[in-house]
């Protein structure tokens, strides 16, 4: 006979403002099988769960059933519970009687959560013991994308004496922080900042950089993971480089510079920028006649040390690691997708970040703001914010979050470096959530006499060599018309390009912006739904640099918590399959996301012949069940999800 204890959560008063708490727990009294059942404040609380235990031992329960809000928050604290009350913590069933009763259920509310328990009761009779799978870790991090979250999330997992392999896909490590000039809102030397960062990932003996290198395929399971990845060719032998430079100074080709955002050009071997790290030249074979078709090699002949191997090739190698931190950064939309702000048709039309290379002290001007198109001081200067931003004709409803403080701040470096300019932001709304960052915002408008227009531009177009920008001051009602020297235009945060790709190759998720999925975003916003695997940086939504830095201190956290541990111990709920009577049609490996599902080939008994049958490494399942769904033969069955305890439940609902 079952002896089964159920416990009903006050939860403070958002239950009982539409469940009688008193008449379940009288109900739950009745029902077979049940030998406790109580009622508490808060559940969760340390009074609460000492109740749990203290019950378990002195009336003996082997099942437990706790009617409370949802499972996804608590169900972890209250199965710790039952174990410290030496009960099986599988044999714990949730009812979920704040989501899906009191919250939405108006009429007949009590009724539905004895259903709900009643159910569960019903549920946790036919629940089995179950025991953690243990895993041993490997105790190395992999790091993808070395901007300023994946630098920070490296220094903090080797600082705190692990292992790290850093993999960035450009020839240098530092992302787009060090093409700024300043950063929002102290003003600080941006490059000065990462230059530093930059030095310490070289100087730490714990990490190992690969750069100008990608991911190509990553297998395993949280704790132990196989990762491959892809060394291009740099076309340079980095040991035999002097740095002197030469065989840029020859090479024919000219192409935009990324670094300079297109303003300026580079040869097809170049150095990133003069920071770089490694500081070492790379072969742009995209862009190099050697490699299309065209006979060249100057910068081979030229080479005083002979470090040019033209025949050098991409190189795979592979990495043990136990975690990935994923922190790929993010891309800008191009402004040639705004024909009606002369994007891609006029010179002078310029985006932010071009804009903050034309300040830089490291950039094409060295600081001194001059319009591309003539060389000249611009007088006049419209920032244009929400470019792409909330705009669904372009298939983008979010935020890019940042874009009205770093307008703020480029406000202020146009009128400090050019004082006789004037401003202007045509805005549609002010977003300027952080510490600080509203301030700040009105300090461009109050101290720099930056003129803030509400509305959206129409137009941008030319006219006897000025930019004339048409738009509407919603506030005043009225067009309004302005002659621009230069404009701005803040483009909208958009997913890097290429990260669908590398999604599936790690079996994460992605949204419909291709933005990557954190597992909840309450509860784990740095988690992914593939357990090893945590987020930084913009690859998981905008955000600007200090929440970047701080994810990736929460991602390195996660990383070094599960590296103290011993071992890993797996999810309870794996999936199980019959061997002996599965069909072989590999539906479920096709289903499977987390690459869990293998083919197996058995010997058939009784006929000379091998069949092929599906077989489950438990190490790698996440217990999701989509395989159980998809096999035809049903076959599989998910611990915790037998046939028994679903029909249980639903028999349940004719009970009375």
């Amino acid at each position: 006979m079952s002896r089964i204890g159920v416990f009903v959560c006050w939860c403070g008063s958002s239950i009982t403002e539409m469940v009688e708490v008193r008449e379940v727990v009288r109900y739950a009294a009745t029902l077979p099988g049940v030998v406790k059942a109580v009622d508490h404040q808060y559940l969760c609380s340390g009074a609460g769960q000492k109740l749990i235990v203290e019950t378990i031992r002195e009336h003996h329960l082997d099942g437990v059933v706790v009617a409370a809000c949802s499972p996804s928050v608590h169900e972890t604290t209250f199965r710790k519970a039952a174990a410290r009350g030496e009960l099986n913590p599988c044999l714990l069933e949730m009812a979920n009687m704040q989501e899906i009763c009191s919250l939405v259920q108006r009429d007949r509310a009590t009724d539905k959560v004895k259903n709900l328990v009643r159910m569960a009761v019903e549920r946790v009779k036919w629940n089995r013991p179950l025991n953690q799978i243990k895993i041993p870790i490997t105790k190395r991090a992999l790091v993808i994308g070395a901007g300023i979250a994946g630098i920070r999330a490296a220094l903090d997992i080797a600082d705190g004496g692990y292992e790290v392999v850093l993999v960035e896909k450009g020839p240098s490590i530092g992302g787009h922080v060090v093409q700024l000039a300043e950063i929002f809102p102290t003003m600080e030397c941006s490059p000065c900042i990462m230059t530093s960062y930059m030095a310490e990932v070289v100087e730490n003996k714990n990490i190992k950089l690969y750069t100008y290198s990608e991911l190509e395929t990553l297998e395993g399971y949280a704790g132990n993971f196989t990762a491959r990845i892809r060394k291009k060719a740099r076309s340079v032998d980095m040991n035999k480089c002097v740095d002197c430079g030469m065989c840029m100074q020859k090479c024919p080709v000219s192409i935009k510079n990324e670094f300079n955002a297109g303003l300026t050009l580079r040869p097809a071997i170049y150095v990133p920028f003069p920071q770089a790290v490694p500081d070492k030249p790379v072969i742009d074979r995209e862009s190099c006649l050697q490699f299309q078709e065209t006979e060249c090699g100057l910068c081979q002949e030229v080479c005083p040390a002979g470090a040019i191997d033209l025949q050098q090739e991409d190189e795979i190698v592979s990495e043990e690691v136990g975690a990935i931190v994923v922190a790929t950064g993010y891309d800008l939309m191009a402004k040639e997708m705004y024909g009606e702000y002369g994007g891609g048709h006029y010179p002078d039309v310029i985006t932010s970040l071009q804009f903050e290379r034309l300040i830089s002290a490291s950039g094409p001007t060295h600081g001194e703001l001059r319009r591309p198109s003539d060389n000249r001081v611009p007088k006049s200067v419209v920032f244009i914010q929400c470019v792409g931003s909330m705009d669904a004709s372009h298939g983008i409803s979010y935020c890019s979050k940042v874009c009205c403080v770093y307008t703020a701040k480029q406000v202020m470096l146009l009128r400090n470096r050019c004082p006789e300019s004037k401003a202007y932001v045509f805005y549609v709304d002010i977003r300027a959530a952080g510490k600080g960052y509203n301030e700040f915002v009105r300090k461009a408008i109050e101290k720099y006499e930056a003129i803030y227009i509400r509305g959206r531009v129409s137009s941008v177009s030319l006219h006897n060599g000025s930019l004339v920008v048409r738009g509407a001051d919603t506030l005043i009602e009225e067009q309004v018309e302005i002659k621009a020297d230069l404009v701005v235009l803040a483009t909208a945060i958009t997913a890097p390009r290429g990260v669908e790709t590398l999604a599936r190759k790690l079996g994460i998720a992605y949204d419909l912006h291709s933005f990557l999925s954190e597992a909840h975003p309450r509860l784990r916003p740095v988690e992914t739904n593939n357990a090893g695997i945590y987020l930084a940086g913009v690859c998981q939504s905008p955000k600007d640099i200090a929440e970047s830095v701080a994810q990736a201190g929460a991602a390195a956290s996660k990383v070094m918590g599960l590296f103290r541990s011993r071992d890993l111990f797996q999810e309870r709920g794996v999936a199980r399959i019959n061997e002996n009577t599965c069909d072989g049609c590999l539906l479920c490996h096709e289903a499977c996301s987390f690459s869990a599902i293998e083919m197996k080939c058995l010997e058939d008994q009784g006929e000379d012949r091998m069949r092929v049958v599906s077989s489950i490494d438990k190490k790698k399942c996440r217990g999701c069940g989509t395989c159980a769904a998809m096999c035809r033969s049903n076959n599989i069955e998910l611990d915790g999800f037998s046939d028994q305890q679903i029909y249980a439940q639903i028999n349940a609902l004719g009970l009375r």
